[in-house]
């Protein structure tokens, strides 16, 4: 299962504003520089977390983006959801909001689909692995795994 950009940039650009939890808000334009991303994307991204509660804006000259809640409250199921969807491991499987799963499959018979049962596990699995991960514990091993400066000090470089 492959996850598209929004989800990896997405992910980064939560991971920076992360770091930058108690401080000011962040400018997108420092994140950009610092993960080394496209602007234009970055502010694609931006809208669909700040409509999913992820982030908050702030305007002005001292305007950006922060949290719009604490990082050990947000999980990454949360921001792969509001950047990608519903998490689904084939074209043929959908999900329900009740957590319920169809296949398109089978409506092609009066036989249920073969490897529903996988694709359901497949998908049990990724959601446990995003929803049993917080923005903290990213945050965490990114400041333990990284010698790269966060978005701020890029600002008042």
């Amino acid at each position: 299962m492959l996850f598209s950009t929004r989800a990896e940039y997405g992910v980064r650009l939560m991971v920076e504003l992360g770091r930058q939890e108690d401080r000011a808000p962040v400018a997108l334009s420092a994140v950009a520089e610092s993960e080394n991303l496209p602007l234009s994307y970055l502010e694609h991204l931006v809208a669909k977390l700040r409509k999913a509660g992820l982030v908050e804006s702030q305007r002005g000259a001292h305007g950006g983006y922060r949290l719009g809640r604490p990082a050990h409250e947000i999980e990454m199921l949360d921001v792969v959801q509001a950047l990608e969807g519903a998490i689904s491991p084939m074209e043929c499987f959908q999900p329900d909001p009740e957590g319920k799963v169809s296949c398109s499959h089978e409506t092609d018979g009066d036989h249920a689909c073969a490897t529903k049962l996988l694709w359901t596990r497949v998908q049990g699995g990724v959601t446990r692995a995003l929803a049993g991960t917080t923005l903290a514990e990213l945050v965490e091993f990114s400041d333990q795994h990284t010698n790269v400066p966060p978005a701020a000090a890029v600002t008042a470089a």
